[in-house]
């Protein structure tokens, strides 16, 4: 866990204001991970030819646990999150695509739920995701990534705990991660070495996935209880080399709401995000899943993705 912090609201408008005013970095280079694939290198670019458009160099996601946007957004309780969302940027029609949680997990990370309707435990025939998937494409990239997991005991446990729950863990249903035990070793770790690699811009991965244990994620603890987690552990995020010195982006969302429409809390962060936007056009997790790959120029795994509309008028 990360130390503790007292910034609250005007202390993370600070964050953000100073992460805005610092320009682009280099691409950090593939970390060398045990990895399925590598980028050729990139020619040289024509002196005549415009400037290519700054992409984002990290993308931070922290999935939180079954609250509905207005759950979240003006709950006294949340009094982080709000001043987070209040001084990034929030998607206000996000939803969720199904119930319950581990469909949605698979659908911010495949573009498809699977055809799975539970939340069944890996490995099983039944309970797997076999279709091309986001780590897939991250490695075809030569983007790096990794998979944090709070209360998770050991890499690649897929075994729940009191307060770990696989299913929240979306890379476990992936053969093309599970295949390989070294390969997930590496990329699918306990939450305990997130602080080591937020270090330095070349030991942050890319790709960021963070899912805290089922308390500190409101599944099963209040929503001020997560809340202080968010304020413990976001100011460290926003004041890391790669959210100080590069383009990077900060995103916030929940699995699934209560309710039929499943709209959830969806805010972003950091240097890449607008400050104070509000979009009030539909957005689902696909969107997400196909902002990310619009920004890294990755083409969509599904249909799903394909048509989703990207979230990128909330960038900058």
């Amino acid at each position: 866990m990360l130390r503790r912090s007292s910034i609250l609201g005007g202390g993370v408008v600070l964050l953000l204001a100073l992460a805005a005013c610092t320009g682009s970095g280099p691409q950090p280079t593939p970390d060398g991970s045990p990895g399925r694939a590598t980028s050729s290198p990139s020619p040289a670019a024509v002196p005549s030819a415009p400037p290519t458009p700054a992409r984002l160099q990290h993308v931070v996601l922290i999935v939180e646990e079954n609250k509905p946007a207005s759950s979240v957004i003006g709950n006294p309780d949340a009094p982080f999150v709000n001043a987070l969302a209040q001084a990034g940027a929030q998607a206000q029609q996000y939803s969720a695509v199904a119930h319950p949680s581990l469909p949605n997990y698979l659908a911010l990370t495949s573009g498809t739920t699977a055809g799975i309707t539970s939340d069944c435990n890996p490995p099983g025939g039944s309970c797997l995701d076999t279709g091309p998937d986001l780590a897939q494409e991250l490695d075809s990239a030569g983007h790096s990534w990794r998979m944090y997991a709070e209360s998770m005991p050991a890499p690649c446990t897929s075994a729940n705990t009191s307060r770990y729950a696989v299913k929240h863990n979306p890379f476990l249903y992936f053969p093309s991660v599970t295949n390989d035990a070294a390969y997930c070793a590496w990329h699918d770790v306990p939450y305990d070495r997130f602080a080591s690699d937020l270090a330095t811009t070349t030991s942050l991965p890319d790709f960021s996935f963070i899912s805290p244990d089922l308390c500190d994620d409101m599944h099963d603890c209040s929503i001020a209880t997560g809340d202080s987690w968010l304020r413990t552990n976001v100011p460290p995020i926003l004041a890391s080399p790669a959210f100080t010195t590069q383009r990077s982006l900060l995103v916030i969302t929940f699995d699934e709401g209560d309710s039929s429409d499943n709209v959830v809390a969806c805010i972003l962060a950091g240097p890449a995000a607008r400050p104070h936007a509000v979009s009030a056009q539909p957005f689902t997790h696909y969107s997400l899943l196909r902002t990310i790959e619009v920004e890294w120029g990755l083409p969509p795994l599904t249909a799903n993705d394909a048509g989703a509309p990207p979230m990128t008028g909330l960038l900058q």
